[in-house]
């Protein structure tokens, strides 16, 4: 079971850009299409985009269409989200989980906080 942690976020003034990431050491990393997802305060966790296993396709929600781009590097075994023109909606702790088509499984990482101030 693949164990992934989030790391990079921070305070940023609306417009501004922030590049999280999401790292593991397990072995089987390259054979997983990862999610981010994030969680705002008073919300349930929403799905925010998507990487296939070997980088070529992604997926996102709506809302972050044209504003975030998720890549991977698989020697690294780490996957980033660049999140670029936020806005304060965007406020939200951010997870990454492994998925099947938007479903996330396995265990939630501790997260890493965004947000955005006007």
């Amino acid at each position: 079971q693949v164990q992934l942690v989030e790391s990079g976020g921070g305070l940023v003034q609306a417009g501004g850009s922030l590049r999280v990431s999401c790292a593991t050491s397990g072995d089987n990393f390259n054979n997983y299409r990862i999610g981010w997802f994030r969680q705002a305060p008073g919300k349930e966790r929403e799905f925010v985009g998507s990487i296939s296993a070997n980088g070529a396709v992604t997926r996102y929600t709506d809302s972050v269409k044209g504003r975030f781009t998720i890549s991977r590097d698989n020697a690294k075994r780490t996957v980033y989200l660049q999140m670029n023109s936020l806005k304060p909606e965007d406020t939200a702790a951010y997870y990454c989980a492994p998925v099947v088509g938007v479903s996330p499984f396995g265990s939630w990482g501790p997260g890493t906080q965004v947000t955005v101030s006007m």
